[in-house]
């Protein structure tokens, strides 16, 4: 059962081509931190195009819980009054964080360092994740963290109310990781220090930039260092978020596996800490082009077209782009499901701490549906059957994770029998039109008595 609502069971079934063009929602992490780095700014962010799905609401209600003041006046446009760095107010309530990792981590770095105690709490699945990757550095800065066994929500904070600068090597590739502490590092005196031995994806220290803190990156033999000066007085921005490719990734995958398929996904934020996927696939031989190349609030933007790809291989995905596509891996499982030979995911075991653990989740799914998938601790490898020749016909648990219900979803476009999960409500978390979306370009998705 979600957290945010009773199961809502789905069937996709096989179609004809899909075409059109495919709007989808503003990209889910920009969105967030744009409410973030508002809320610490003084004086009033105007944001267009966020993402409005449960994930980023819950944000806007835990910033308007810390004392800025969120507007919603329609269409995707936002404004955020802000309270400054180290201006949170103590919030009067528990802060809900429904299925959102990146939320939750997000805000208790941007607390973290402000002499104020915050709980926080979530649906059944963000309840079940692991905490002290963040909360960990955390401590380094002050801040004291109590929680449930093993480190789970529901979860308080004590803010640090006399925090110290911290020099953090991150442990494993986590851009939410990186991200708190730097959020937290706003607020205490002298330098912050973040180090990445693997890049991520690097959306907060160019919105850092953007605000006007002072923050630089160097390359160095440790790694990729990040150096923020603490204590800045953030500049109230202007901000059109870019649609999201980690939702773009549906409809584009959708595509190429579903003969006949032309559709064009405009508007796509292709940082480079982000794109992974797109390169993924081409390397196996989809059909898929960029055009009108751009850069938009310092971001590159373009759209995308793809179309069927019949003729797909399996590859060894390079364990260095793993962070640049963590969110993708569900969906290329299923692309790798209708190519020719192995598809091999090193380097993956962030998967296995998401929404839900993913690599079992699609594991089992792709089993019971008659592909091959042989797993470990970190790595997984898909056998593709080649276009025409999944069986499907089953219905995959979802594990209240919406990149696993909408993965299935797109399987189901191309199988041979129909693709059902157990609970797409997830869904609504990150891709609220996901459903209207697809129908608009040929999809049959139904929900169950409907």
């Amino acid at each position: 059962m979600s957290g945010h609502g009773t199961p809502i069971p789905m069937t996709s079934r096989p179609c004809g081509p899909l075409s059109g063009v495919a709007d989808v929602p503003g990209d889910k992490s920009i969105s967030h931190r744009s409410l973030i780095l508002g809320a610490l700014c003084v004086g009033e962010t105007r944001i267009t195009g966020l993402l409005e799905g449960e994930d980023v609401l819950d944000t806007a209600k835990a910033m308007r819980a810390f004392g800025a003041t969120v507007t919603d006046h329609g269409g995707g446009e936002w404004s955020v009054q802000g309270v400054g760095v180290g201006g949170f107010a103590e919030p009067d309530q528990v802060i809900d964080c429904g299925n959102s990792g990146t939320g939750v981590r997000l805000i208790m770095g941007a607390m973290a360092t402000c002499p104020i105690s915050v709980t926080f709490t979530g649906d059944a699945s963000l309840n079940g994740r692991p905490m002290g990757r963040v909360t960990d550095p955390l401590a380094l800065f002050g801040t004291q963290a109590v929680g449930r066994a093993g480190g789970r929500l529901p979860m308080t904070l004590v803010g640090a109310a006399e925090p110290v600068p911290v020099r953090y090597t991150v442990p494993v590739p986590s851009a939410q990781v990186k991200s708190a502490v730097l959020l937290a590092g706003l607020n205490a005196p002298g330098q912050t220090v973040v180090i990445e031995k693997e890049a991520t994806r690097d959306h907060t220290e160019r919105m850092l930039q953007g605000f006007g803190a002072e923050l630089s990156v160097a390359e160095t033999e440790e790694g990729r260092v990040i150096t923020l000066n603490g204590q800045p007085e953030l500049q109230p921005q202007t901000i059109v978020v870019p649609r999201d490719p980690s939702s773009a990734a549906f409809p584009v995958c959708a595509a190429i596996i579903t003969p006949g398929s032309d559709v064009l996904v405009p508007n796509i934020g292709l940082n480079p800490t982000r794109a992974g996927l797109f390169e993924t696939l081409q390397e196996m031989g989809a059909d898929l082009t960029f055009e009108n190349m751009r850069e938009e609030g310092g971001e590159p933007v373009a759209d995308l077209r793809a179309k069927f790809s019949p003729d797909l291989k399996g590859i060894a995905v390079p364990p260095a782009r793993a962070a640049s596509m963590i969110d993708e891996y569900p969906v290329l499982s299923v692309v790798a499901a209708f190519a020719e030979g192995v598809t091999d995911m090193q380097g993956v075991k962030e998967l296995r701490v998401k929404e839900s653990d993913r690599i079992d989740a699609m594991a089992k799914g792709l089993r019971a549906a008659g592909v091959g998938v042989d797993e470990g601790p970190d790595w997984w490898k898909v056998t593709g059957l080649g276009h025409g020749n999944v069986p499907g016909g089953v219905t995959a648990e979802s594990q209240l994770d919406h990149r696993i219900a909408m993965a299935f979803m797109v399987m189901g476009m191309a199988t041979q029998k129909p693709m059902s999960v157990d609970d797409g409500s997830p869904i609504a978390t990150s891709f609220p039109i996901f459903e209207p979306l697809m129908a608009g370009l040929g999809a049959q998705i139904v929900r169950a008595n409907s």
